[in-house]
């Protein structure tokens, strides 16, 4: 176990001399040379699965504060990464214009980062000093590495193990010394919620000298058991505490603020109960809050006591998931498909969605609106195959008192207005009757709606998304959709792949997981099933898997691995009715190898990229020199 303190992390964050020295020295006893061309090979599929299946909870709790980080350098050259505790990147986002220089050294996931691999660097320097440390380009041991400059933090879990390293990189000229506080804070951010999320049944509490710093990233954090015996604390609490995580194992709740456990109890059980005053043992008071996370055997073990209100066990928020840097899991189709969106974003071009059944339209829909200037305001969805013709125009238009028999007093507003401001998202578009389909164009042209009933034109101001699963050029071709609608609503068409034409599964079912199991319930998928997952052709999509996978959550219980007798029979059925995936045929030498199979494609693809190498490479997910070595073009 390692005794981390405060004070130790927050030492050595800069390009420091001596630390850069020790590491090359390091770096050469591995048999590094500073010329060696960098070893860029990633793992393999499965490879890469596992080390997504063993990180998940790691990548769950990191990567809405990496989303957060990168919006607070997009545009600088840089790019967010996440490693595990060896140094292999996990996750990564990056600057479109930086991209294409980090696949020269492969800053991509699966890619090992330690000072074995790469000497020095800013990830594997972390992770071998144990603190943050920042590596700027010709610091690094490998010259190819020279036009770098990285920020990187390790991220300890409860007991000062090293679980991964959270890193910056970017090209030298982009340097900032503010880059390395945004990559410590974003560090300990993920920490605290590791922390917190690590002890489900216990008594978590969050105190700080000064009121206004608790629920911020430097509260102290200290967990105990339901008897009141000392389970953890977080580096800061060890900094007020002034103790080190061994020396605090012999302490319990009241040794360490002066008040039995009962009187924590009994603050919660008033109806509004506000902070606590508590008194550390060094004589500081502090303000405290706690989270009461405990389970009916614990509340009959204090039977002397009444239920506690709602209030002892604070709601969190929902976080706001849906962008479209979320939705790019590594799937080289999504991310073609979300560099068209981010370009039009904000531009008032109206944008239409098209693909299979359940595959995430209103998902991708809504990503579109967080990310675009209309963000706080409303998204309004609106699905045009669900709500009957009679009834879809006062539903869209609104309408005045009276207007038709049975309407409300005071009238209705409409979506159309009830996303001024906004953005209207019409799912199924291709269903709407078209006697509206008239009154919606003249809307989009006039940008005026006038309800039911009333002769008043009310201006309106909306981003409008469509989406469809009908092809709208056949049902123009048979008279049931207008043309001049649909060429005035598909400024930007993009096509969601079906769920079976994604190369990303595997990450795709960790997020499903992370979410099906949000009541503390942590599930993995056996192998064996995560290759069925693989053989079926799912035409249910997104809907079908994440039923799917909530159910066997369920099923899955306490044990928390999702084997064949979690999934539901008629799945079992299709995946046994479906054919085998066929393997083409491999003309190659290594026919039959993994090798041979790995060249055979990436040169199906460069033919089909018509020899352009950084396409190539961009339809595989892959960096240029990967496709270079496959074809021997050097």
């Amino acid at each position: 176990m390692r005794d981390i303190s405060y004070n130790r992390s927050a030492q050595h964050f800069s390009c420091d001399p001596a630390v850069i020295e020790k590491s090359h020295q390091r770096s050469s006893a591995y048999g590094l040379d500073q010329h060696d061309k960098p070893d860029i090979m990633p793992l393999d599929r499965s490879s890469l699965s596992l080390l997504l299946e063993q990180n998940r909870v790691l990548h769950a709790h990191a990567l809405p504060v990496m989303e957060t980080l990168y919006e607070q350098i997009v545009n600088t050259h840089n790019m967010v990464i996440l490693t595990d505790a060896h140094g292999v990147i996990v996750h990564a986002l990056g600057d479109d214009d930086f991209l294409v220089k980090a696949n020269r050294v492969a800053l991509n996931p699966g890619v090992t980062w330690s000072e074995q691999s790469k000497g020095t660097n800013a990830i594997g320097t972390a992770i071998a000093e144990g603190v943050p440390t920042t590596v700027h380009a010709d610091a690094h041991y490998l010259s190819a590495n020279h036009f770098l400059t990285c920020s990187a933090a390790p991220i300890f879990d409860y007991q000062g193990n090293i679980l991964g390293v959270l890193d910056v990189s970017g090209d030298r000229g982009s340097y900032h010394k503010h880059t390395m506080a945004l990559v410590r804070m974003s560090a300990q951010m993920i920490e605290n919620q590791l922390f917190t999320a690590a002890f489900e049944n216990a008594v978590t509490l969050h105190f700080h000298s000064r009121p206004e710093f608790i629920g911020t990233l430097v509260e102290g954090i200290a967990c105990f058991t339901p008897g009141g015996r000392f389970l953890s604390a977080n580096r800061s609490a060890m900094f007020q505490l002034g103790l080190s995580q061994a020396a605090l194992q012999s302490h319990t709740f009241s040794s360490l603020f002066g008040l039995p456990l009962s009187t924590l109890f009994d603050h919660y059980r008033t109806a509004a109960p506000g902070l606590l005053n508590l008194c550390l043992h060094s004589g500081v008071k502090v303000y405290a809050r706690a989270e009461l996370r405990l389970s009916n055997s614990v509340f009959q073990h204090y039977s002397e006591l009444p239920s506690l209100p709602a209030a002892a066990v604070p709601k969190v928020a929902p976080r706001r998931l849906s962008s479209l840097r979320y939705l790019n899991t590594g799937d080289p189709h999504m991310a073609t498909l979300i560099g068209k969106l981010d370009k039009v974003i904000g531009r008032d071009i109206p944008i239409l969605i098209t693909g299979e059944t359940g595959t995430g339209k209103e998902l991708l829909a809504q990503a579109i609106h967080n990310d675009s200037p209309r963000k706080n305001n409303a998204f309004v969805a609106v699905n045009c195959a669900s709500i009957p013709e009679t009834l879809i125009e006062s539903e869209l238009f609104g309408y005045e008192e009276g207007a038709f028999t049975g309407a409300r007093k005071k009238g209705g507003q409409g979506k159309l207005l009830q996303a001024n401001g906004g953005t209207l998202f019409l799912d199924e578009i291709g269903d709407m009757p078209l006697s509206l389909q008239a009154r919606l164009l003249r809307v989009l042209q006039e940008r005026v709606v006038t309800p039911l009933g009333s002769t008043k034109a009310i201006p309106v101001n909306l981003a409008v998304i469509c989406a469809t699963n009908r092809n709208l050029r056949e049902l123009i071709a048979a008279n049931l959709f207008r043309e001049d609608l649909y060429y005035r609503l598909n400024g930007l068409v993009v096509k969601l792949p079906a769920l079976r034409e994604r190369s990303d599964l595997d990450v795709i079912v960790d997020r499903l997981l992370a979410e099906a199991g949000n009541e503390g319930r942590c599930c993995s998928v056996a192998p064996d099933i995560m290759e069925l997952f693989r053989r079926h052709s799912w035409p249910g999509n997104f809907r079908q898997l994440s039923n799917l996978l909530r159910t066997a959550v369920v099923m899955a219980g306490e044990d928390g691995l999702i084997r064949l007798e979690h999934l539901p029979d008629d799945f079992l059925e299709d995946v046994q009715a479906e054919p085998p995936l066929a393997v083409a045929a491999v003309s190659t030498d290594g026919a039959g190898s993994l090798e041979g199979l790995a060249q055979a494609a990436v040169r199906s693809a460069y033919e089909a990229c018509g020899g352009n190498v950084s396409a190539t490479a961009k339809a595989l997910g892959v960096s240029r020199n990967t496709v270079y070595r496959k074809l021997n073009l050097r």
